[in-house]
């Protein structure tokens, strides 16, 4: 699997143009750095990675965009809060305001546009997901202020946080070995690879996610379904997430949206922006996490104990016979057939 989930532009993107670098001290950028930032900003993105060293060097200033302006003082007071998006007016205005805050979501977002560019390009790409994000196959320090973003104190940033975990999870499934095996090269690149560096990254990420999920909060669903998609992916993401009590913490959602979604059936038909559709597409994702641990029911003991043990299997049974939406039944269906 190589799916890249959808992140909408951030709240504040129509300020992006409006960035102007060279005021910017606290963010420490050297005039290269500005210059690449400039041409990213002035260029589609495969331009600017259609060069290894450009492509390095991007990712590297938008990952020191990232430790710069994420302080140990918690989110922006402002960009962080917004919920719509906003017209250029007020986004600029929003920048003159807070502009650390909207740094940090063109960082994150760009970066993001970065790893979705480089996904579609092919493995033996003179540019790729793994010689820019690791080097002589240790995965780059310059990560971390991804995981900090995870971590941000009181009420967080919401959109910040989503982009910050995809990201990072995108990063971390092509350094997992069962990935790396399946590539043409695989050989040298397993010779040169430090795995210790991706699983402490790894089961950094995965311990964010299943606390997100511990919340019976739709909006902790939200932030962390686009990167468990993608982690499902990979065997050893699905493992280390089963042991850490995933499964348990996903039919308990289950469980929870489908009452929210007959609350919601009772008063009325959908119109297609209520609560009901949103309930639906967590439904189906949460769903679909589950169904990719089918798969590994049948060679690993523990994942097979857990789906009788912490009541997936019910969850399953009750979401097919609610019938919320007939892709949800389809994926639930698809996963009784692996039991």
């Amino acid at each position: 699997m190589n799916y890249t989930a959808v992140i909408p532009p951030s709240p504040v993107s129509a300020a992006f143009s409006g960035i102007q670098w060279d005021p910017l001290d606290r963010l420490k950028l050297t005039n290269a750095e500005k210059s690449i930032l400039r041409s990213g900003e002035d260029n589609p993105v495969d331009y600017t990675l259609s060069n290894h060293e450009d492509a390095c060097m991007f990712v590297r200033t938008l990952l020191k965009l990232l430790m710069e302006s994420v302080g140990a003082s918690g989110p922006s007071k402002k960009v962080s809060k917004i919920k719509e998006t906003l017209p250029e007016p007020e986004a600029l205005q929003m920048l003159y305001i807070d502009p650390t805050g909207v740094v940090t979501h063109y960082a994150v977002y760009k970066l993001y546009e970065v790893i979705v560019s480089l996904r579609e390009k092919k493995e033996n790409s003179t540019v790729n997901m793994m010689n820019t994000f690791y080097e002589n196959g240790k995965l780059l320090e310059d990560w971390r202020p991804l995981l900090r973003m995870l971590h941000l104190g009181g009420s967080g940033d919401p959109y910040a946080q989503r982009c910050a975990a995809l990201c990072l999870a995108c990063i971390l499934f092509v350094g997992c070995p069962s990935q790396i095996s399946a590539s043409n090269n695989s050989g040298v690149i397993r010779e040169l690879m430090d795995e210790k560096s991706v699983k402490e990254a790894l089961n950094a990420l995965l311990s964010w996610i299943s606390s997100q999920l511990q919340s019976s909060s739709g909006v902790h669903v939200t932030l962390v379904t686009p990167a468990l998609i993608t982690l499902v992916g990979c065997i050893e993401a699905r493992l280390m997430f089963a042991n850490s009590g995933g499964i348990g913490y996903i039919a308990r959602h289950l469980r929870s949206k489908q009452h929210q979604q007959h609350r919601y059936n009772s008063k009325g038909p959908r119109n297609g922006s209520g609560g009901g559709g949103a309930s639906a597409q967590q439904l189906y994702e949460l769903c679909f996490c589950l169904w990719t641990m089918t798969y590994d029911c049948n060679t690993h003991y523990n994942v097979r104990i857990a789906f009788a043990r912490d009541g997936a299997v019910k969850a399953l049974c009750d979401l097919i016979s609610s019938a919320p939406r007939e892709k949800v039944t389809r994926v639930a269906k698809s996963a009784f057939r692996n039991l």
